[in-house]
């Protein structure tokens, strides 16, 4: 993972995603909570001006079309009490009008849907340096239970045992630990760890699961779960 942007004070970036379609907001959370920072939610632009003054983010994802403002009534509102944050638009629409439209209007930086959650992490975090982000290195171990995870070195460990994982397995363990108690749904994961599109691919998720249980949870208390019909989820053994 690369290393993390921070506030100047050490604490994590705070991200306000604004859109209307639940699905993506929360695969967008998802991928901003694993680069470490700080998100909140909002599905009307009402809403978004509520938490842009309550929440005070380093940046906003702004869908441009939202069921009561559009997304350059949101963008003044906030700007107004806000001059320079900055602001990533989203939208379905890839007209160049409607791309210079955005951008005139205040915008930093425009992504058209369908997008990868990867070129939006990269963008905010093109934007959040310029706005004076800090690079930190936070540290390289990830500990749940008696589990562990170095992402430098690549070291598994559960109880002193050493699993050796294929990069997959281990891309698919990172993601569940990076989000412990946390119910990850299959489309998830598959965004996350392989990018596919959604269709047809549950059963690759299925499988590496699969995998990881007999490593991880060989010989111990199982700590990957399954919730049937929402997904996975990685908690301490009882």
């Amino acid at each position: 993972m690369a290393s993390t942007l921070t506030r100047a004070d050490g604490t994590p970036l705070r991200v306000l995603v604004v859109d209307d379609e639940i699905n993506i907001a929360e695969l967008l959370q998802m991928a901003l909570r694993y680069e470490g920072w700080d998100i909140q939610m909002a599905h009307t632009g009402r809403k978004a001006v509520a938490a842009a003054k309550e929440f005070v983010p380093d940046a906003i994802v702004l869908d441009m079309m939202l069921p009561d403002y559009d997304g350059m009534e949101v963008l003044r509102k906030v700007r107004a009490q806000s001059p320079d944050i900055p602001v990533l638009f989203l939208t379905a629409r890839d007209s160049v009008e409607d791309r210079v439209a955005g951008l005139t209007a205040g915008g930093d930086d425009y992504v058209t849907k369908p997008f990868s959650l990867e070129e939006v992490v990269a963008r905010l975090r093109g934007l959040m340096r310029r706005a004076g982000a800090m690079d930190a290195r936070p540290n390289s171990v990830i500990t749940v239970g008696d589990l562990s995870l170095d992402e430098d070195s690549r070291d598994v460990v559960r109880d002193g045992r050493e699993i050796e994982l294929t990069a997959t397995e281990f891309e698919l363990l990172r993601f569940l630990m990076r989000n412990p108690r946390r119910v990850l749904s299959k489309a998830q994961i598959l965004d996350r760890v392989w990018d596919y599109d959604f269709g047809g691919q549950a059963n690759v998720v299925e499988l590496y699961i699969s995998y990881l249980r007999k490593k991880v949870d060989a010989g111990h208390e199982p700590m990957i779960h399954t919730k049937r019909g929402a997904g996975y989820v990685l908690k301490p053994a009882e």
